[in-house]
C-alpha cells in the first residue's frame, strides 16, 4: 500500500474496525517514512453481479446507484444516512446470498419498495411513483390504497396497460425524481 501523501510503501496497521455489516474492514495505516496516518478499506472482491434492464442491455449492478435512489426517496424524511445505506446493503446482501450472477432492474425496483414500505411510507409513495410511472392522480390514490392493504404486496402491482405487469422500471424516471439515479444521463437506474 503506498502511502497517499509521500508514496513510500513501507506503512503498518495502527488499528482496525470491522464495519456493521461485517463485510469490510477500516484501517488506520502511519506510513512509516513521512508519519502521517491514512484510512484504508479492505473488502472482499465479488463476482459482478449484472442487472438486465428493461431494454434487454445489461450492466454491472452499482449500490452507489440504488444508494442514490433510496436516498432521493428518503429526502427531507427524519431517517438516518446509516439506515439508508443498510438498506442498500440489506437488498445487495439479498440477491449475492441468492448466487445468482444476473438480476432484472424490476426486481431490484421491488426489492426497494418493500424495504421502503417497511421503512417509511412517505419514501415509498415518491419511489413507487416513479417506479410505477404514475400518469394521473387516480394512479397515485390507487397506490396509497394498496398501502394500507394488511396483505399488501408490491409485485402484484396493476402495470398499465401497454405494459406487462412488473415492467416499469427506474431507468426510465425523468431526471430530477426520486428514482435510483445513474451517471446515465440523469435516466434512473435500479442498481
Amino acid at each position: 500500500m503506498h502511502c497517499p501523501f509521500c508514496g513510500d510503501e513501507d506503512s503498518r496497521v495502527v488499528d482496525s474496525r470491522d464495519s456493521e455489516s461485517g463485510d469490510t474492514i477500516r484501517r488506520r495505516r502511519e506510513c512509516g517514512y513521512c508519519g502521517r496516518r491514512y484510512t484504508t478499506y479492505e473488502r472482499v472482491e465479488e463476482a459482478p453481479l449484472l442487472v438486465v434492464k428493461r431494454s434487454g442491455a445489461d450492466e454491472v449492478f452499482a449500490r452507489a446507484k440504488l444508494l442514490n435512489g433510496l436516498l432521493r426517496a428518503c429526502e427531507k424524511r427524519h431517517i438516518s444516512l446509516e439506515r439508508i445505506e443498510r438498506v442498500a446493503d440489506e437488498i445487495e446482501g439479498e440477491l449475492r446470498c441468492e448466487s445468482v450472477q444476473q438480476v432484472t432492474s424490476v426486481e431490484i425496483g421491488e426489492r426497494a419498495l418493500r424495504h421502503l414500505r417497511d421503512l417509511d411510507r412517505v419514501a415509498y409513495i415518491r419511489f413507487a411513483s416513479v417506479y410505477r410511472q404514475f400518469d394521473d392522480i387516480d394512479e397515485f390514490q390507487s397506490e396509497l390504497a394498496r398501502l394500507d392493504e394488511p396483505a399488501f404486496d408490491t409485485a402484484t402491482h396493476d402495470a398499465p396497460a401497454d405494459q406487462p405487469a412488473g415492467a416499469a422500471t427506474t431507468h426510465d424516471a425523468p431526471a430530477g425524481q426520486p428514482a435510483l439515479a445513474g451517471s446515465n444521463g440523469g435516466r434512473g437506474h435500479d442498481s
